[in-house]
């Protein structure tokens, strides 16, 4: 796409953008987004001509040029995140424009630079419930693992924003997507789970769960009897893997969204049977082929176990055990036959990699 090609998108994104800022946002279906979906295929071309809106002296052309970064960031990946981040976070140095401000956290957000994250800890502190939102959405993007402490804190600050949405993406970054833990996480999270919103209730106990926390289990007792129970809750119930759950999870379709996670992980004869399978796998790989590394583990923050194999140099996999038995027709021993098959395949000439099983 030629440089006036991208120009011409952009100036009719403004365009748009504008009478949506005009009316108040009181229909933003509209606002010249497609737009710059389009304009953000041209790649650096379209970063260098949003970056040199930047500047501009109207605050709609501004917020327009950082959604272009934003969706551009998103397009393309690293090769052109690093630039947008750096251009996105000298504007907020300056910006004092809520509307401005809405765009520059989204796109912070689609970058995942962690250089980000100071910027949006600051527009954390906004009175638009709209940037706070954004913030909210996009905090946990930023984040490494374990995340930085900063990350941790503003998202415990949004868990309790006024605002419902705010709470309810905050809750979601910092109990599902953040790995982040220790007491004053677990206290936000519990302060969540007595919320007056259904969806960030669930979002509460879920991420309370997911940190084996015991005092999220009378909480899904409570949620699993009621009349209509929130999919987020089955996935609690997974984490928390307690027997004394399996007669109220046994009235659902076991067929239905998180039911059938549960009731293998709240059920302690299956469960067992399970990991005595990964086990046989692991013993099968190590008397075929004694060269190989075999390691079973559990991620943090996650359900199941994990399977890796490599040849000690440069050669390795690793599967969700599940997924690899579910391949394996429920057979320990073909499975231990697909790793095997799986690490030959990559030759020792190859670099090392982590696929799915």
């Amino acid at each position: 796409m030629e440089t006036h090609e991208v120009a011409e998108l952009f100036d009719r994104a403004v365009r748009r953008l504008r009478r949506v800022v005009d009316s108040g946002g009181a229909d933003d279906s509209d606002d010249g987004s497609d737009l710059l979906h389009q304009a953000a295929d041209a790649g650096a071309v379209a970063v260098r001509l949003a970056v040199g809106h930047l500047a501009d002296a109207d605050r709609v052309v501004r917020a327009a040029a950082c959604d272009l970064l934003g969706f551009a960031s998103a397009v393309h990946g690293d090769d052109l995140r690093c630039d947008a981040a750096t251009a996105l976070i000298a504007l907020a140095d300056t910006e004092t424009d809520l509307e401005v401000h809405w765009s520059i956290a989204r796109a912070l957000g689609a970058t995942c630079d962690p250089r980000g994250l100071p910027t949006l800890v600051a527009l954390a502190g906004s009175p638009d419930s709209d940037v706070r939102f954004h913030v909210a959405v996009a905090v946990p993007a930023l984040l490494d693992d374990p995340p930085a402490e900063a990350g941790e804190a503003v998202l415990i600050g949004l868990c309790a924003d006024a605002d419902p949405a705010v709470r309810d993406w905050a809750t979601f970054g910092l109990g599902w997507v953040s790995t982040a833990d220790g007491n004053a996480v677990r206290q936000a999270l519990w302060d969540r789970t007595r919320d007056t919103n259904d969806e960030v209730r669930a979002e509460g106990a879920r991420g309370l769960a997911r940190r084996r926390d015991p005092r999220a289990l009378p909480l899904v007792r409570e949620l699993l009897a009621q009349d209509e129970v929130h999919t987020f809750t089955f996935r609690a119930a997974a984490y928390l893997g307690d027997p004394s759950l399996l007669p109220l999870l046994d009235g659902f379709d076991p067929t239905a969204d998180g039911v059938a996670e549960a009731l293998l992980e709240c059920d302690p004869v299956r469960r067992a049977q399970r990991d005595e399978s990964v086990w046989r796998i692991l013993e099968t790989i190590h008397r075929r082929r004694p060269e190989l590394r075999v390691t079973v583990f559990g991620e943090r923050c996650d359900l199941g176990l994990y399977l890796d194999v490599t040849d000690g140099v440069d050669v390795a996999a690793h599967w969700f055990a599940d997924g690899l038995l579910t391949r394996a027709g429920n057979d320990p021993e073909r499975a231990a036959d697909l790793a095997i098959e799986d690490v030959e395949t990559r030759g020792a000439s190859q670099p090392s990699h982590r696929g799915a099983g």
